[in-house]
């Protein structure tokens, strides 16, 4: 389950970070088409680009390095992932454990 729901989020992070930065441009672009200045539409951009590239960050460099680890470090990588997949769980491609699986 660990490596699916590793490679799920790589997946999700990936395509976040794109639209991030594709409506960052189209908004800065066409600022006033939605009814923003282009100072704030610039900003936003740059908000939503800097929050999925720390995702990104997170995952694979605070989580990733962890997972199956013994100890507190292990556990804490697994809980973090958990936390990181969370918004995703209603994805149709969402790894959920199968009955009878360990995760």
């Amino acid at each position: 389950m660990t490596d699916s729901l590793v490679a799920f989020l790589r997946a999700r992070f990936a395509q976040d970070l794109e639209n991030a930065r594709l409506t960052g441009s189209m908004m800065s672009a066409q600022s006033e088409r939605f009814g923003v200045g282009p100072e704030d539409a610039a900003k936003h951009a740059r908000f939503s680009t800097a929050n999925a590239e720390a995702r990104v960050a997170l995952l694979e460099d605070t989580v990733v390095p962890y997972l199956g680890t013994a100890g507190p470090g292990g556990r804490n990588a697994e809980y973090q992932l958990r936390l990181l997949a969370a918004p995703y769980v209603e994805h149709r491609d969402y790894p959920h454990d199968e009955p009878g699986a360990s995760a």
